[in-house]
């Protein structure tokens, strides 16, 4: 089975020119049906008051839940594609870092679905928990003629 790779520095340099990129996420860690990647609390990932943006907690948790449920299909043969995000904001983070940890809570044929926790580095406070639901698509078989 075809997948991305799983080292965390092979998994950000597949991500290059993304929206993950210009945000500064980055993939720390990656287990069987987990993954963790951190974001700045900076000049990008800002709000006008100072604080987090909460679109910039939904990228992070987007990216993680994305990228976590394309590790679990052949590549080769399927993608993942978002149907539906929500979020909860919970504590507001004006510097440093915050933590996304992603835990798949359902693998299916079709459908997955994965948590994610988003905490602040620093003081491991809960600032937002998401939780996202992924469509398994089949990709178009190649064509075996030229065209």
């Amino acid at each position: 089975m075809a997948q991305l790779p799983t080292d965390p520095a092979q998994i950000n340099a597949w991500a290059k020119n993304t929206l993950g990129e210009h945000l500064g996420i980055e993939i720390t860690a990656v287990g069987e049906r987990t993954i963790t990647g951190r974001m700045p609390v900076d000049h990008r990932t800002h709000q006008p008051m100072g604080l987090l943006h909460g679109g910039a907690s939904v990228a992070l948790a987007e990216t993680l839940g994305s990228i976590g449920a394309t590790l679990q299909v052949d590549i080769r043969k399927q993608a993942c594609v978002g149907l539906e995000i929500n979020a909860n904001h919970l504590k507001g983070v004006k510097s440093g870092y915050v933590v996304g940890h992603a835990t798949a809570l359902h693998v299916g044929r079709s459908t997955q679905v994965w948590e994610i926790r988003i905490t602040h580095e620093e003081t491991g406070a809960l600032v937002c928990i998401s939780r996202i639901t992924m469509a398994v698509i089949d990709l178009p078989a190649a064509s075996s003629t030229p065209a």
